[in-house]
């Protein structure tokens, strides 16, 4: 994999992904200049014997406690290990890779007051493996993820625990054998490591990724299942779109169109069926509005990756004298709305295709497929409970959904008396996704059994469209038809993977 190199500026969310996956990242040199300035500040700050919050106060409600020059490193190194509170299982490598990379950048702007060889410290990390053990549970978002910040930056200073070459140990053994020496903390630099959105993002990026191929997974699936089901393309009509022209929607169908051309498995004019359920005729438009959701989720995040989000900030005045203002970049609620919205677009993602696999199996409303897709009903089930596994996952989804930054609790002795909960918005949207990944999963793999029926009906012949082709000789290869009853779970757990990893979309699009 290629360096990823920081700047403060420029990373995306593919680069995020590259990092999660192995990717390494250097520091360019305008990073290294701009955080040398920045810490020089810092010390300047100090030998005048100013008065600035986190760096000679305490933190929170004690921003009035005045800490004494030579306490400040032990001040910051106090903060690490107090704040380190999380609780829960822990965060996954990729995540702790993808934070570590986040929270790298926003401190190469050089408004934190953090030594470069610190931040590089953090980037030896990613480069020899070291995977510091984040509980996923304490953030409020505000000020940004202090609790699980605090855990990563335990283990640069020696402490709290890490995993090395697949072992967890005591962050200081991990670093010893990776040949690397703890940090020993400067003014500034524990709350420059901890006070930010880092973890929230990341989580946020990753999820996102995801929600986008997911929403063309869907896509696919879902003229799949129009195909299996005998339905009707008139409803994608670019007629019908141009008079409404949200640009999703429009882009929607049109997709919808390409997926199916060529196909014979759609049903002709009937005066007497002349439109589909909603689950199928209205796939334009609520597959549009859920691609709004993950492209505002995009827009917000590709902003907060870049930017600064901890507190205070080292500015210069027109005499290069440092100057230190205190404000709120920490607060995570333009990530935590974004990705509430994002987790309610996904979330009715799944409820409608989870209508749809239930159109397949009911034999009442699939337009004379068998019941439950299977030749020996009664004696066996075929995908029944499949359909049951997608209605749970479903029903978890609209709990999930509530929207986290619609709540906060007071904090800090009242100081801090309005927080984000950003990061439950997040750990909620990864959630949704993944639940959304199996029931979009459960429909596609209910859909190619119904075009082998379907087949049955309409002859061998019979052409399925350009895209959906590809999609279901996919399913097929890993697969078969089922003739009777088997274990179904092993046979979702395959086309989830189809799904999350990004081959079907990528085989698709490759046809078209």
């Amino acid at each position: 994999m290629d360096t990823i190199t920081i700047t403060g500026e420029h990373l995306t969310m593919e680069d995020v992904a590259a990092v999660a996956a192995g990717a390494s990242a250097s520091l360019a040199p305008s990073a290294v200049a701009a955080m040398e300035r920045s810490w020089q500040g810092v010390q300047t700050l100090l030998e005048r014997g100013e008065i600035a919050y986190g760096i000679t106060t305490g933190f929170g409600a004690f921003k009035g406690r005045i800490i004494p020059g030579h306490e400040v490193a032990a001040l910051q190194h106090n903060l690490v290990l107090s704040h380190a509170a999380g609780v829960g299982p822990l965060l996954d490598e990729a995540t702790v890779r993808a934070t570590i990379v986040v929270r790298a950048n926003t401190l190469a702007q050089g408004y934190s007051g953090i030594r470069p060889r610190t931040v590089q410290s953090l980037l030896d990390l990613l480069d020899r493996g070291i995977v510091p053990c984040i509980p996923a549970h304490g953030s409020l978002g505000a000020s940004g993820d202090l609790a699980p910040l605090a855990h990563l930056a335990c283990v640069l200073i020696g402490e709290g625990e890490a995993t090395y070459r697949g072992e967890r140990l005591p962050g200081g053994d991990a670093l010893r054998r990776a040949g690397l020496e703890p940090v020993v903390l400067g003014a500034k630099e524990g709350l420059a490591l901890i006070n930010g959105t880092a973890v929230t993002t990341a989580l946020g990026a990753l999820a996102t990724l995801r929600a986008e191929n997911l929403t063309r997974a869907a896509d696919i699936t879902g003229m799949l299942s129009l195909e299996s089901l005998r339905g009707t393309p008139a409803a994608f009509d670019p007629r019908i779109h141009r008079l409404r022209p949200h640009p999703r929607q429009v882009e929607a169908a049109a997709y919808a169109r390409r997926l199916l051309a060529g196909s014979d498995f759609l049903r002709p004019h009937d005066p007497r069926d002349i439109q589909d359920a909603y689950s199928l005729r209205c796939i334009p438009q609520v597959h549009g509005a859920v691609r709004d959701t993950v492209a505002y989720a995009r827009w917000a995040l590709e902003i907060e990756l870049n930017a600064v989000t901890d507190n205070p900030l080292i500015f210069f005045d027109e005499d290069e004298n440092p100057v230190v203002l205190s404000g709120g970049n920490f607060h995570a609620e333009p990530v935590g709305l974004a990705l509430d919205y994002l987790k309610l677009g996904i979330t009715d993602l799944g409820n409608i295709s989870e209508r749809r696999a239930a159109r397949l199996v009911d034999e009442s409303l699939s337009n004379g497929l068998p019941p439950f897709l299977t030749r020996h009903g009664g004696l066996e089930s075929g995908f029944m409970i499949a359909q049951y596994t997608a209605a749970a996952l479903a029903s978890q989804n609209k709990v999930l959904a509530h929207p986290s930054t619609a709540d906060t609790i007071p904090t800090s002795a009242n100081t801090e008396d309005h927080v984000s909960m950003a990061a439950n918005a997040a750990h909620h949207a990864r959630q949704v996704v993944e639940n959304v990944e199996y029931i979009v999963a459960i429909e596609l793999l209910l859909a190619a059994q119904g075009v082998d029926f379907r087949r049955e009906q309409l002859g061998l012949a019979a052409r399925l469209g350009k895209g959906t082709a590809v999609a279901y000789s996919l399913v097929r290869e890993i697969v078969p038809f089922l003739e009777h009853d088997e274990m179904l779970a092993p046979k979702i757990a395959a086309i989830a993977e189809l799904v999350t990893g990004g081959t079907l979309v990528a085989a698709v699009e490759a046809a078209l």
